[in-house]
């Protein structure tokens, strides 16, 4: 059963009680009678489970692009660092 935090307009006590879905909002403050407002706040949401990270649908191989048809990068790498050594 959820937790639910309520206030007071009147006196501002604060207080969280268990309650049921189908229980009905409290309206009167336990300490002065006075009216009460329901407080929200944001829900902490865990995800159990496979299926909520990027490499969980992802085959053990890794991405689609084959290593034969990605640009070389070690090969660019020298060539860019030449003209520079050469400068100096």
């Amino acid at each position: 059963m959820p937790t639910y935090a309520y206030a007071c307009k009147d006196c501002g006590h604060a207080f969280d009680i268990v309650q049921s879905f189908s229980d009905s909002s409290l309206t009167s403050c336990p300490e002065c009678q006075g009216t009460l407002r329901k407080k929200f706040n944001s829900v902490g949401v865990v995800f159990k489970g496979s299926g909520f990270y990027r490499t969980d649908s992802r085959d053990s191989k890794g991405s689609s692009v084959s290593p034969a048809s990605a640009p070389s990068a070690p090969a660019a790498a020298p060539a860019a660092a030449a003209p520079a050594a050469a400068a100096s």
